[in-house]
C-alpha cells in the first residue's frame, strides 16, 4: 500500500512492459505499448477503514472485476470498467499486495489482475485469475508508475461531457499569447 500513498495517479506497467488502459467504450480494458495516452492513467481512491483501493479511469469509470469469465471453459474472469451505480462496491476495490518494487493486485474473489498475451481474443486482454505455475504467478506482478501530474480528463471526439483540461504550461501558453495580443492593438 506504501507505493500509493504519496500518488494521486499512477500507470500500471506489465511484466511485459505493456501499460493497462481503459478503451474508450467505457466497457473494456487492454494492454497498449503507447504511454503517452491519457487513458493509461488510473486516479488513486482509498476505501477507508480497509487496505483496498480503487482505480478510476479518466472516463470517470472504475477498473472493476467481474465473475463472468473471459472464454468459456478457462479459469481467467472479465475485468472491465464500470460505473458504481452499475455493479457491487466490493468488485471495485483491489488489494495492493507489494512484492519488492512491484505489487500484485487482488480482486474481492482472491484473484489477481492479470495481463494475458499470445493469439487472439488473449492478445492485450486482462483477467483475474489465480495463478497456478511460477511462471504465471510472477505474470501478476505489476510495476507503478507514479503520474506527476493531477488527475486527467479523457475527451471523445463526440462527447462533450468530459471537459478538456488545461495543463500549466498550455495557461501559461494562453496568457503570454494574450499579452501580446494587447500589445498588438
Amino acid at each position: 500500500m506504501d507505493l500509493f500513498l504519496k500518488a494521486k495517479s499512477i500507470r500500471l506497467r506489465s511484466h511485459s512492459d505493456k501499460l493497462l488502459v481503459a478503451v474508450e467504450d467505457r466497457e473494456s480494458i487492454a494492454l497498449v505499448r503507447d504511454g503517452s495516452a491519457k487513458n493509461t492513467i488510473w486516479t488513486i481512491e482509498f476505501v477507508k477503514g480497509k487496505n483496498y483501493l480503487r482505480l478510476k479511469s479518466c472516463y470517470g469509470t472504475y477498473l472493476t472485476a467481474s465473475s463472468e469469465p473471459f472464454l468459456p471453459g478457462v479459469t481467467g474472469k472479465k475485468v472491465g470498467q464500470m460505473l458504481p451505480s452499475q455493479c457491487d462496491k466490493d468488485a471495485m476495490e483491489w488489494q495492493p499486495l507489494r512484492d519488492g518494487m512491484q505489487v500484485r493486485l487482488r480482486s474481492f474473489s482472491g484473484e489477481f489482475l492479470r495481463p494475458n498475451g499470445g493469439l487472439p481474443p488473449w492478445r492485450n486482454s486482462v483477467t483475474h485469475d489465480i495463478p497456478h505455475r511460477q511462471k504465471t504467478y510472477d505474470k501478476v506482478l505489476w510495476d507503478v508508475e507514479v503520474v506527476e501530474t493531477f488527475p486527467l480528463q479523457c475527451r471523445l471526439q463526440s462527447d462533450s461531457a468530459f471537459p478538456r483540461s488545461t495543463s500549466v504550461s498550455d495557461a501559461i501558453r494562453q496568457k503570454q499569447s494574450a499579452a501580446r495580443l494587447r500589445e498588438y492593438f
